[in-house]
């Protein structure tokens, strides 16, 4: 049996479904479908099987995500082995490249299933028997996209042209062309020719196969992606590509830079349930619905509603929907969407026009993730700002102090040890602590569950960038 490395692509902009979804926290880290969050399921569905071997996942993403993607891997027993930063986003084509000049310096026979981290594919057995059907083709010198045979004329998705001709009993086929997203018409055509699947963004291929194809098709990517992972630098166990190199690549995809010029791609037809969760309305079809066509989350309630979803992300938040029809609702403690089915994949339309007008929303989340932690906001004033934070078993802020702010913190949950200037005082549940302005501070967890507590500033300037650091375990400026 040939070994697989997984490689999942866990970057993305995340405003297809605002507002759950945003920029600084996209859809693959929510709990969309099921317990498990969409990144989570990507990865356990890439673990072994009698069908596959899968050796350790390496992870392609950016700094903002790197320690929400360590904590998920740790929530369900995944070791994160390799970690890849991209300073800033350049589609699939140099991500996927620098994936593939990493692993051969691995295992030079390295044969790679890359796959988006945000996908619904509940059926893992089955994916796992189409993936060893493409290792075959793989084994044959042929670089592998796995399509999905289409169920209506969706518009949302782009599609494969299969070669008529060239198609075997075991689903697999040579590629013709890529189309991209169709309008109503066309895909209603395609769908009736019965040689066109979804385009679910899945690739197999020998790493040495694809390099070869960079090589040919796209050299200046190549020496770039070469060049940005040869002086790569280890940062608290990721591997961060080079900014200088990183940022002079092109921004293409993996389709436009390789997969619609090389003349051995074969598509495989996955043909069991598949979804990329692109819409709100997309969302609807995969959620339990009830005999009106409801779904609901907890926290949410529909009187005389049919073919609706209803969504609350705060459990003391109640949403509730009286005599709707068609509707999408998505209520977060600091934003609320209500749209029309039909207009779900206009939802980017609202985050474009939110970011115009300046509204923190339109990328920001409300909870933000730290390697210590995690923190949300609660209240905002002119002068004031609450927040709630959150630090793990045995980890510590940073020692600092701030010019423009001084603070207040009042231990909710578990024990924390605070160092004010050259005093330390544990504090329990219950007690509290004020750190003046300018005064160097540290807080640290030495209880053995998460630390709680409330944090009050106040002052002229609550930004992030109003920190001076003396000491910290993560080694940022």
């Amino acid at each position: 049996m040939s070994k697989v490395y997984p490689v999942l692509l866990a970057g993305g902009l995340g405003n297809r479904l605002w507002p759950l979804s945003r920029k600084s926290h996209p859809k693959q880290f929510s709990s969309l479908i099921g317990h498990n969050t969409l990144f989570q399921q990507a990865a356990l569905r890439l673990t072994s099987s009698e069908h596959i071997e899968f050796a350790p996942h390496v992870i392609i993403t950016n700094s903002d995500f790197r320690f929400i993607i360590g904590d998920q891997l740790q929530d369900v027993g995944i070791d994160l082995w390799q970690n890849m930063i991209e300073p800033q986003p350049k589609n699939t084509a140099p991500a996927i490249l620098a994936a593939t000049l990493f692993l051969i310096a691995q295992d030079s026979e390295a044969i790679m299933l890359v796959t988006p981290s945000d996908h619904v594919i509940p059926d893992k057995s089955l994916f796992h028997s189409v993936v060893k059907l493409g290792v075959d083709q793989v084994n044959i010198g042929k670089i592998v996209t796995f399509g999905v045979s289409p169920t209506h004329p969706e518009t949302g998705y782009g599609y494969l042209e299969l070669a008529l001709d060239k198609q075997d009993k075991k689903g697999v086929s040579l590629v013709n062309r890529f189309v991209e997203k169709p309008k109503y018409s066309k895909a209603l055509e395609m769908l009736d020719a019965g040689n066109y699947l979804w385009n679910a963004g899945i690739f197999l291929f020998k790493a040495k196969e694809m390099i070869a194809a960079f090589k040919t098709l796209a050299p200046e990517i190549f020496e770039l992606t070469k060049k940005a992972v040869e002086t790569a630098q280890l940062d608290l166990g990721f591997f961060r590509l080079n900014p200088e190199y990183w940022r002079d690549l092109e921004n293409i995809s993996i389709d436009y830079a390789i997969m619609e010029k090389v003349r051995n791609l074969v598509a495989v037809s996955f043909t069991a349930k598949w979804s990329d969760l692109g819409s709100w309305d997309a969302v609807w079809s995969e959620t339990t619905k009830d005999y009106s066509g409801v779904a609901l989350s907890k926290g949410a309630h529909a009187i005389d509603c049919t073919n609706t979803l209803l969504r609350s992300e705060n459990f003391d938040q109640q949403i509730v929907g009286l005599g709707l029809d068609n509707i999408i609702a998505v209520a977060m403690p600091d934003a609320v969407l209500v749209a029309r089915k039909d207009k779900s994949q206009d939802v980017k339309k609202v985050v474009d026009h939110l970011k115009i007008h300046d509204v923190i929303q339109a990328e920001s989340f409300p909870k933000d993730h730290r390697p210590w932690g995690s923190f949300e906001n609660l209240s905002i004033g002119d002068r004031y700002q609450v927040k709630r934070i959150s630090v793990k078993p045995g980890a510590a802020l940073s020692l600092q102090s701030h010019k423009y702010r001084s603070e207040h913190w009042i231990v909710v949950q578990g024990n924390a040890k605070v160092t004010v200037n050259d005093k330390i005082k544990n504090l329990n549940e219950g007690e509290s602590i004020y750190i003046p302005l300018g005064a160097i501070h540290r807080l640290e967890n030495i209880g053995k569950v998460p630390m709680i507590l409330i944090e009050v500033q106040t002052g002229s300037y609550f930004g992030e960038d109003d920190i001076v650091r003396y000491e910290d375990l993560y080694k940022r400026e």
